[in-house]
């Protein structure tokens, strides 16, 4: 049975891939399903310097070690969202919105989403001036002054990093003091840069173009202040995370907050069934708790596992390893100055076998004008296709000094566009999104299920995509990644790619303070990470 699974994974977090680490070194067959980002939400933290062992490190690369680990094992990884599950029965199935999965065992590792805070102009003001992650949308207040809503060890460590932007941070703490250790709410106390308020609570934010008035209230004194600004402003929310386990409820016991119970072994209240990291009740949410989480499930699923293999007689045939489809790892080139190699010789051997499975040559276009960014652009893309035959590199007229260069503009051989493009230099965390584009745009592409094939098929009207990003953005690509994908499979789309630093009259056009910003027809604006049906329901006005 080709779908037939020792254990299904439901979460690509840091409990979930070490799970997948610890099953398929034991030779059990293991799928991670994630909707999002592999990573989970430790893969926005720009700084993790507690993990044991490691002195210090980024949440994305920690992550990404870990499911490389998993993979040189056979761990199997897809992206897509659990909708359902039957355990009736030996044989359990997972339902996805990309099909059944079925398997002996399951392991819930679902984490959970940061909380709003629900004050009045939170949920308008989303993109605009409210945010959610520091490493993504702090850069977009530099030399502003920035208020953090949150009393916890996020809000605490956030709003230091926060200061390298900001001009001043203010941090409310809804109760008398941080709920952090001390250690860590020192350095916010401490800050010349941050004021602490606490007992105090945000009740609203508004403006125009960006964020020009706040009201928050100390619930001690019951003192209210508004604070007005002719120059914008940013509110980061740092409240907290809700579990997520709407797909679970009614299938596993759940506590009053929507936890997961457990017993000491992560065994959930269905057999066959645990659950591990921040979606179950514990009394410290952190990657280290959440990585020990993981290995626990992951030994006792053995055990069950076994078990049920000699009750039913079902072996899962285990695949051999895999690495991610035309993936390109963790590392990422770097634009030298001096002209070396950008790309590293790892790099090299992974992006020839991309290369090898493109059904077709591509001509890669370029526009540019005369920034030093163009410089690099043409730099780079001549780096990269010196590397394969089936890239060729064109300089367009230099003199036309277009309003979208520097542009990189993927054509098919002949020249006619595929519709993909990406305005600036598609390095950082877009650089494995550019590769996946020209995938995508030669063929074969990534695989499509049917039903979203169709709905792909089913656009026949010129639709223009604009995404618009930043290179240290770690929830930028996987839209990207999307719309990209749309493109190449549908002539009405187009889906262009803009690193905003080098585009501020588009960030100021749509008042872009986050990202990733996904633009439709010049008209439809949305804010965030999206998988490929939320941005085809995006396009069709779902």
């Amino acid at each position: 049975m080709d779908n037939l699974y020792d254990v299904v994974v439901v979460g690509g977090g840091p409990a979930g891939l070490t799970a997948a680490l610890y099953l398929a070194r034991a030779k059990y067959r293991v799928v991670v399903l994630e909707k999002e980002q592999f990573g989970g939400q430790i893969a926005i933290t720009h700084e993790v310097v507690n993990y044991p062992g490691i002195a210090k490190t980024s949440g994305k690369s920690l992550t990404d070690t870990i499911q490389q680990q998993a993979e040189v094992f056979g761990a199997e990884f897809r992206l897509a969202e659990a909708t359902g599950f039957d355990l009736s029965g030996d044989i359990k199935t997972v339902r996805t919105d990309k099909g059944d999965y079925r398997c002996l065992g399951i392991l819930l590792a679902t984490g959970a989403h940061p909380r709003t805070v629900g004050f009045k102009g939170e949920e308008e003001h989303k993109g605009r001036g409210v945010a959610y992650c520091a490493t993504c949308d702090g850069e977009f207040f530099t030399g502003k002054e920035i208020f953090v809503v949150g009393g916890g060890y996020a809000a605490a460590e956030e709003s230091v990093f926060l200061t390298k932007f900001a001009r001043h941070v203010t941090i409310l703490v809804r109760k008398d003091d941080f709920s952090c250790a001390a250690s860590v709410a020192d350095q916010a106390k401490n800050h010349e840069k941050i004021t602490v308020l606490t007992n105090t609570v945000m009740e609203e934010v508004s403006g125009e173009n960006g964020l020009t008035y706040a009201r928050y209230k100390n619930t001690a004194t019951g003192e209210v202040t508004e604070y007005r600004s002719e120059e914008s402003f940013g509110v980061f929310v740092f409240a907290g995370y809700a579990p997520a386990t709407e797909a679970v409820k009614g299938v596993v016991e759940l506590n009053e907050q929507g936890y997961i119970v457990t017993d000491a072994s992560q065994k959930t209240s269905a057999e066959g069934v645990y659950a591990a990291g921040d979606v179950c009740i514990k009394p410290l949410r952190q990657v280290v708790t959440a990585t020990s989480d993981g290995a626990l499930a992951a030994t006792e699923l053995e055990k069950y596992v076994a078990a049920m293999q000699g009750k039913t007689g079902l072996r899962p045939e285990i695949s051999a390893p895999e690495r991610r489809e035309a993936t390109v790892g963790n590392s990422v080139p770097e634009i030298s100055a001096d002209g070396q190699e950008l790309f590293t010789p790892e790099m090299r051997q992974q992006l020839d076998t991309v290369f090898s499975r493109m059904e077709r040559p591509l001509l890669l276009k370029l526009h540019l004008d005369s920034r030093r960014i163009s410089a690099e652009l043409e730099r780079f893309i001549t780096a990269l296709g010196a590397l394969s035959d089936k890239l060729t590199v064109e300089v367009c007229d230099r003199q036309a000094q277009q309003s979208f260069a520097p542009c990189v503009e993927v054509c098919m051989a002949d020249g006619a566009p595929t519709g993909l493009a990406f305005h600036g230099v598609p390095s950082g965390h877009e650089f494995t999104s550019f590769v996946l584009g020209l995938y995508n745009a030669a063929g074969p592409g990534q695989a499509l299920d049917a039903d979203v094939q169709q709905i792909i098929a089913a656009i026949t009207k010129s639709t223009d995509i604009k995404i618009l990003v930043t290179l240290t953005c770690t929830m930028c690509p996987d839209l990207v990644v999307a719309a990209q994908r749309i493109a190449a499979a549908n002539p009405n789309v187009t889906a262009h790619v803009y690193d905003i630093h080098h585009f501020e009259n588009l960030k100021n056009q749509y008042k872009v303070m986050s990202v990733p910003c996904l633009v439709v027809n010049d008209e439809r604006i949305s804010f965030g990470k999206k998988n490929m049906r939320q941005v085809l329901d995006f396009i069709r006005g779902e």
